[in-house]
């Protein structure tokens, strides 16, 4: 997901996203430890993805704040 995507999310899509992303990351992790998945990298995109939402949902609260 890139970061101009998530910037025109509106919070709520961005707390929903967030949530899906972080299950979907417990699944691959926990299907990688069994056995390994075909493609490994996606856990990597999926936590960068999930660092992302976050990120962005950190900079809305301080907005927030300012004002």
């Amino acid at each position: 997901m890139k970061q101009k995507e998530i910037t025109q999310m509106s919070l709520n899509e961005i707390q929903d996203r967030l949530k899906d992303e972080k299950s979907q990351l417990v699944k691959l992790e926990l299907n990688h430890t069994v056995s390994p998945i075909e493609n490994p990298l996606k856990i990597r995109s999926t936590r960068r993805s999930i660092a992302r939402l976050q990120t962005e949902l950190r900079k809305r609260e301080i907005e927030k704040n300012k004002n």
